[in-house]
């Protein structure tokens, strides 16, 4: 299994050399090649891609939304699960009788596959009913994922690392009633998270250590929620802020195998710095912290595709975590290429955090504007962690 992971991380780093040199040699001439013709003959080429569902009835009544279907292939990139390819959807649309007060819903599913021999079939969903009176959120996820494992503890050390291979099947829906301001919202929701068939090396760390959960377990548990969402757009916001705070009761009563609490917390906050939104200034504060018997799934992992960019999602563990991140985003004009920069710190710990313990991390990223209307991009970012470094490619902005 080591050997595997050493070449795992071989891989990466061929993949992540060519990504970036393939970059650096088209950015330039994308920059300059831009202009009507070009941008209209994109347009043409994402409409083989895209289907409209109420077309017809838009065009008897003019006050119903053009919902769209955007289906495509899937290209991604992270260390976690390397080069994927599959096939992806994204949903846009609003209820009948919303008007430009509610906010698009998002409803993407993808399927991929991966040269790490993964499968991944995952939705992220954000609804909004008519006026935003209900907003329903939540994940599903199934996939078979082998991971990195070095310890848990900010302290542990590369040599640890071994890999083991689990599936993992996660259904987490919220509902939140929007109460007492119009961005406020109060609710609550389940979620099940259930990881089994893992594999682990028989003389290896997990084996020797054993730490709770480490040949599988079942989280079901009620979550309270609450939510104040004023972003101009859900999936590239330019302005607004979003505070998202959950707390999670697990118990055996309904099949878990592990009692425990869990509370997350989310915040972001989004600046349009011009006049003309083309440099906005983001930042986020995420936050992780768990009670009781907590099994390995449910630990706090630093790294990742989305906060602390750099550092391989995993590879510190433990029961909680704290990071922040702040990132400038540039759009040319006239153009749909853009480019950020971003510069985050954070550390998991088992009992209290120190500022001299924070980690850091830093990078830039190039964007392509897949969708005017949605203001959606295909991102490629460069992350930098305090020993390592790391590519993503992804659709969408990392928060």
């Amino acid at each position: 299994m080591k050997h595997v992971s050493r070449v795992f991380l071989l891989i990466h780093k061929k993949e992540q050399l060519f990504i970036i040199g393939l970059c650096c040699l088209l950015f330039p001439s994308l920059l300059i090649a831009q202009n009507d013709e070009i941008d209209e003959k994109f347009e043409k080429f994402k409409e083989l891609f895209t289907f409209y569902p109420n077309k017809r009835r838009v065009a008897q009544d003019s006050s119903l939304y053009l919902s769209k279907v955007i289906v495509a292939p899937v290209v991604s990139f992270s260390p976690e699960t390397s080069l994927g390819l599959g096939v992806g959807s994204k949903y846009l649309f609003k209820f009948k009788g919303s008007g430009e007060e509610t906010r698009t819903s998002n409803m993407p599913i993808s399927l991929r596959y991966t040269l790490n021999n993964q499968f991944i079939f995952f939705s992220g969903f954000e609804i909004f009913t008519n006026q935003e009176k209900w907003v329903i959120e939540g994940n599903i996820l199934f996939q078979n994922f082998p991971r990195l494992f070095f310890g848990i503890g900010r302290d542990t050390p590369e040599s640890n690392e071994e890999v083991y291979d689990s599936f993992q099947a996660l259904f987490e829906p919220i509902f939140l009633k929007q109460v007492f301001a119009k961005h406020l919202f109060l609710g609550g929701g389940i979620r099940y998270n259930r990881i089994f068939n893992v594999e682990i090396e028989n003389d290896g760390l997990l084996a020797q250590t054993r730490p709770l959960g480490f040949n599988g377990s079942t989280s079901v548990g009620a979550e309270f929620a609450a939510l104040y969402d004023s972003r101009n757009n859900i999936l590239n916001a330019q302005n607004g802020v979003y505070l998202e705070f959950t707390h999670g009761f697990y118990g055996k009563a309904l099949g878990g195998t592990h009692k425990f609490q869990l509370t997350r917390f989310d915040f972001r906050y989004f600046k349009t710095l011009t006049n003309d939104a083309k440099n906005i200034l983001a930042f986020q504060m995420v936050g992780h912290f768990s009670h009781g018997d907590i099994p390995l799934s449910e630990l706090a992992l630093l790294g990742g595709q989305e906060i602390m960019r750099g550092y391989r999602e995993g590879r510190y563990v433990e029961r909680n975590l704290l990071a922040g991140q702040v990132e400038y985003r540039r759009q040319f004009k006239n153009s749909r290429l853009g480019m950020v920069a971003f510069l985050g710190t954070g550390d998991v710990s088992r009992n209290g955090f120190k500022f001299n313990n924070l980690r850091p991390n830093a990078g830039v990223g190039l964007r392509f504007l897949l969708d005017r209307t949605e203001n959606l991009n295909i991102r490629l970012d460069w992350g930098v962690g305090d020993s390592s470094n790391n590519v993503y490619l992804n659709l969408a902005e990392a928060f």
